[in-house]
């Protein structure tokens, strides 16, 4: 179900539709002022994970839902009272999408039958032939706008790339389509999000000499692989003409995981990563000229999920008259 709703090209395109529906209603009308492009960010991928997923507008609170979605994603790496926040968002959401589905089900909520929404409450069947219980399903539609919202954090790595190679941004403005795909993924290569993956062990086994035993946690070293220099390099120089891609499903540029999403630990999400990704990149450089700041932000290591310290601005800016360049702060 998920590979379906994920990774089909009509699913896809209609995900960025609704995406950059959003993002010119978010960012393109806005006359003047500083933005934090994470929050407007995550606001326009919670508007349109919900758009594309079937939720009702009358039925949503954006706003609300997109701050619910920050929470439970800045506080993934968190213990004690973060933690206990987003637990708390996640509850809360997840007691109102329960609502959606009840509604759903009993014919209070109509929505059309193409849609995620109809799929997960409605028509999907497991190989017993059993729909899934109200919590399941629930969780299943949270697990689509989840992941959706965090998209936010690649898109601010986005735009730090734009920012520190001006050039590239220049060269986008007037084309190029055919690199703006291999500038995506190095950009998931090169920045960190979630460091690793964790999982348990469901048997004993013993790995290149190493006891391990059920039960255990291994973790995944995704940051760790993609800044290997025996696998690519020079691996901290920002390079988009590596040739890197999620269509590989090797097991060496895995920002998202490594081999198929079918039947391995990678995100079935990544096509809708990538294809979000690339229509950013189009809407910063050849719509409504934005100015980025600052292109020399640091990214502290220490903090999971990854952000830019300090967050990354944007502000529109008039077509003439840009301000000098040779700041950080007015590189473009």
């Amino acid at each position: 179900m998920f590979i379906d709703l994920a990774m089909s090209d009509g699913a896809v395109a209609a995900l960025i539709d609704r995406f950059r529906h959003h993002w010119l209603a978010q960012v393109d009308n806005r006359e003047t002022g500083r933005s934090d492009l994470r929050e407007v960010a995550n606001l326009v991928l919670t508007k349109a994970s919900a758009d594309w997923i079937g939720i009702p507008e009358h039925s949503r609170d954006d706003r609300i839902l997109a701050e619910s979605l920050a929470e439970m994603i800045d506080n993934t790496g968190s213990f004690g009272p973060s933690a206990w926040l987003a637990l708390v968002s996640r509850r809360r959401t997840e007691r109102w999408l329960i609502s959606i589905v009840e509604a759903v089900r009993d014919g209070s909520l109509v929505v059309i039958d193409e849609c995620a929404l109809k799929t997960i409450c409605v028509f999907y069947r497991d190989a017993d032939g059993r729909a899934l219980s109200t919590e399941a399903a629930a969780v299943e539609l949270l697990n689509l706008l989840r992941p959706i919202a965090a998209i936010s954090r690649w898109i601010v790595f986005l735009a730090l790339a734009l920012a520190r190679n001006p050039e590239r941004q220049e060269r986008f403005r007037g084309g190029h389509d055919d690199e703006i795909e291999g500038f995506v993924e190095e950009v998931q290569r090169l920045y960190p999000f979630f460091p690793f993956v964790g999982a348990k062990l469901r048997k004993d086994l013993v790995w290149q000499g190493h006891p391990l035993v059920k039960g255990d946690w291994l973790l995944l070293d995704l940051y760790g692989t993609t800044h290997d220099p025996r696998l690519f390099p020079q691996p901290t120089v920002f390079d988009p003409e590596r040739g890197s891609s999620w269509r590989n499903e090797d097991f060496r540029f895995i920002p998202q995981g490594g081999g198929r999403p079918e039947t391995s630990h990678r995100c079935p999400g990544e096509k809708i990563i990538v294809e979000i990704l690339k229509e950013t990149l189009k809407l910063v450089c050849r719509n409504r000229p934005l100015r980025i700041t600052p292109a020399d932000a640091d990214i502290p290591l220490g903090s999971i999920p990854a952000s830019p310290v300090p967050p990354i601005s944007i502000c529109p800016r008039a077509v003439s008259g840009a301000p000098p360049r040779g700041l950080a702060d007015d590189r473009w």
